[in-house]
């Protein structure tokens, strides 16, 4: 009997400290979140505060602005999403192509905006988007006979952070997906050429179906990220344009507005509570995605 529980004992202890790391750094912060949203903790009340209940829950149902942050995030997460992807996985394919000429100097171009630390980048591209002495409107837009682009709309400021997300994200997943692409068998795309199959149909009876996984795994964690990533609002619109008869800037998200509750305002509570609000938002539309978009098939 001792003999059959010692090896489970000690694959327990194995597990232990990978046990306590996660307890730690993912359930901890988010139980001590809740706790804090149950108090009135903020700047006047930062060593005296005290239970509240759900009055932070109770002040935020009584505003107006939730159905609109919940807009601009879904806005925000998907608008950048979409074409992140489809650019990464279109440039994958490109860099797959057996008679590519200098495909490393082409990879090494295209890598080049995650060499770059994301902040100095946003900066960069700050300048870049200034009008009308900033290169994407003085030269850029110009010579592709597109409007000017401004921050100081609603439309304009959305192009502004969609735009410069792409450039700064594509290149991951353009690895991500070519190093998936790279792990197919070239055996499959040899019987297809015997069977006079054309690059249509092994796009669509070899290639995607062999990137299923790979294309869950992606879309899933970039559509938790992207909700959650607020630096390059914070640094290149701050939330704005201001608000235009809205309750709420026109670019702010959740996770924007929650840092300026936290950070600006040093109302703690409140802003914990938006953060929980949005966690359970993003599990919600996580379990729709997966129910009715089949992708929880491409990892089962």
């Amino acid at each position: 009997m001792a003999r059959n529980i010692r090896p489970k004992i000690e694959g327990f202890l194995y597990f232990l400290p990978l046990l306590v790391a996660v307890l730690f750094l993912f359930l901890y912060p988010l139980v001590y979140a809740v706790y804090i949203s149950l108090t009135n903790m903020g700047l006047l009340h930062i060593f005296n505060y005290h239970y509240v209940g759900l009055l932070q829950y109770e002040i935020m149902l009584k505003q107006r602005y939730l159905s609109a942050l919940l807009i601009n995030t879904i806005v925000w997460t998907l608008g950048s999403l979409l074409p992140m992807m489809a650019l990464g996985f279109a440039l994958a394919l490109i860099l797959n192509q057996k008679d590519l000429y200098g495909k490393t100097a082409f990879y090494g171009i295209l890598i080049l905006p995650w060499a770059f630390p994301g902040f100095i980048s946003l900066l960069i591209w700050d300048g870049m988007w200034v009008n009308p002495y900033g290169f994407m409107n003085r030269y850029l837009l110009p010579f592709l006979h597109l409007p000017h682009v401004s921050s100081l709309t609603v439309s304009g400021a959305w192009t502004e952070l969609i735009v410069t997300n792409v450039w700064l994200s594509f290149p991951y997943y353009m690895t991500v997906f070519y190093s998936a692409l790279q792990s197919i068998p070239e055996e499959l795309y040899d019987l297809a050429d015997v069977d006079g199959a054309g690059a249509l149909t092994k796009f669509l009876r070899i290639t995607l179906p062999s990137l299923k996984k790979t294309i869950a795994f992606v879309f899933i964690t970039s559509f938790v990220f992207t909700w959650n990533n607020f630096y390059p609002i914070y640094v290149l619109t701050g939330g704005g344009p201001g608000p235009q008869n809205k309750p709420i800037a026109s670019t702010e998200t959740f996770i924007v507005y929650a840092y300026q509750e936290a950070f600006s305002y040093n109302n703690y509570a409140f802003a914990a509570a938006l953060s929980i609000v949005s966690t359970i938002i993003t599990i919600a539309l996580a379990v729709i995605v997966l129910k009715f978009t089949g992708v929880l098939e491409g990892i089962t």
